[in-house]
């Protein structure tokens, strides 16, 4: 009994202060420090919230440039023991899992390729056009990507390729203090800028 006492007390202590004071903290110093970010960087139209720059979305229409693609899923509402595709879905980031000898992997990508060439993309295809990232929910492309993309929006819209290609350039973000990462572009951000452009 002596030991239980202290060892309660503990238990008490550090629930507070680990479950109620640490989290409280942080958040409160994110919320001064880094309001935008604490608040999940939402993306406003109008007042509205329409999404996130840190979460992807599914563009599939042709006259939105469109993002990497999604290996997310959800439960099969037939059978919840089952899952089935659901693309950009933010309560269960995941990746495929697939490596780069499996067919199932090589057969999607051929056919993600076939398709994008059907559709009107032009020029040599980047990986992130194919490929879908760790997280299933990346919000940004590459440059390439998006050019790629320009003939076949420019067609949707009726707009002059050039203008798209200014487009996709000013929307376009550098590496962090000019060595990391690659330049990229985050399509929620593009397709707003591309609906202002009308």
């Amino acid at each position: 009994m002596s030991h239980f006492r202290p060892a309660l007390v503990l238990l008490l202590l550090f629930t507070a202060l680990t479950g109620l004071v640490y989290p409280l903290a942080l958040t409160g110093v994110a919320s001064v420090v880094f309001p935008r970010q604490a608040e999940g960087s939402l993306i406003l139209r109008d007042g509205q919230p329409i999404g996130s720059a840190l979460i992807g979305q599914n563009f599939a229409d042709d006259r939105f440039f469109q993002p990497r693609p999604s290996a997310t899923s959800a439960p099969d509402p037939q059978d919840p023991t089952k899952t089935i595709d659901a693309p950009y879905n933010a309560a269960n980031s995941s990746g495929s899992n697939l490596g780069p000898t499996s067919k199932t992997l090589i057969d999607r990508v051929q056919a993600a390729a076939e398709a994008k060439r059907a559709a009107g993309w032009q020029g040599p295809l980047p990986a992130d056009a194919l490929t879908t990232s760790a997280s299933g929910l990346d919000p940004d492309i590459s440059q390439q990507n998006a050019l790629a993309q320009v003939l076949r929006v420019a067609r949707a819209r009726g707009m002059d390729e050039a203008r798209l290609r200014a487009l996709v350039e000013a929307q376009t973000s550098g590496r962090w203090l000019w060595l990391i990462g690659e330049p990229h572009i985050n399509v929620l951000k593009l397709n707003l800028a591309l609906d202002a452009l009308e």
